[in-house]
């Protein structure tokens, strides 16, 4: 078998910016992936935190310059990059002014969940799919972390499935209990999120506008979908239970993480 191409896609990744458990975890797996030999991307937002000088983020001309719709508005994608000083990973960070250079990740100074949250994570899966095809680069497998992430295995099935990059790609959705009590429009929600061959019935779990309508969405249109193991949210769990067997992973103590993935990546590459 070729090498496997991992691509990871989540909100956050150490040493860059941690606000839960999906970042450290994003920063060992790939690392340990491209250690058994995988060709690895990592794909996060560039959240105003993340501090460009400290970091050495610079941007990627070739790569930017791309406009993503998300409703009736464009907006431009800048794309920086970055090395993790330990690790011979790069990371990649999607950028727009106007939903990401904030002093906050979700919240802002109050407390108060960001209104535009659904837009940020509309614009960054789009943003993410778009790299991968300026990149030039066809990953095997998508691994997509948490519920911003959620809208990626759907265009996967949907948009880009006729398109040569993602032909064969498939896609893996990691469950997080990193829920938030936030309500969004679900009008505005369904129609900021459709894209090319989508229509309202696809997009029919957002239309609680809620947490649990993201995470149902991504694990709907993953060809696997992995428990994290956090199992307090009691409807996280029954979201889970829903899922069929033969696509829900769920831990098992007798193996650790990465052999986890490793056997995941590989049976559905097979």
């Amino acid at each position: 078998m070729s090498k496997l191409r991992i691509l990871y896609v989540a909100s956050e990744i150490t040493p860059f910016l941690k606000t839960s458990d999906v970042a450290d975890f994003v920063r060992k797996l790939p690392q340990d992936m491209q250690e058994r030999g995988m060709e690895i991307r990592i794909l996060v937002p560039r959240f105003g935190l993340i501090n460009e000088r400290k970091n050495r983020l610079h941007e990627v001309v070739r790569l930017s310059g791309i406009n993503i719709s998300v409703g009736d508005e464009e907006k431009p994608l800048i794309i920086k990059v970055a090395s993790i000083p330990t690790a011979k990973l790069q990371v990649y960070f999607i950028d727009n002014e106007d939903y990401f250079h904030r002093k906050y990740v979700f919240h802002d100074k109050e407390d108060k969940f960001y209104d535009d949250n659904d837009e940020r994570a509309i614009f960054f899966c789009k943003g993410v799919l778009e790299t991968v095809k300026k990149l030039g680069w066809s990953p095997d497998i998508v691994h997509c972390n948490d519920w911003m992430t959620a809208l990626i295995p759907l265009y996967l099935k949907t948009t880009y499935k006729n398109d040569p990059m993602f032909k064969d790609t498939k896609s893996v959705f990691t469950v997080y209990n990193n829920s938030f009590e936030h309500r969004f429009d679900p009008a505005t929600l369904v129609e900021k999120a459709k894209m090319m061959d989508i229509d309202d019935a696809m997009l029919a779990h957002l239309a609680t506008g809620d947490f649990n309508g993201f995470i149902k969405l991504g694990c709907a249109y993953a060809d696997a979908v992995v428990n994290a193991g956090q199992t307090e949210n009691d409807s996280l769990t029954t979201i889970l239970n829903e899922i069929a067997e033969h696509k829900l992973d769920s831990p098992d103590a007798e193996i650790n993480v990465t052999e986890r993935y490793f056997n995941i990546y590989t049976a559905l590459a097979s």
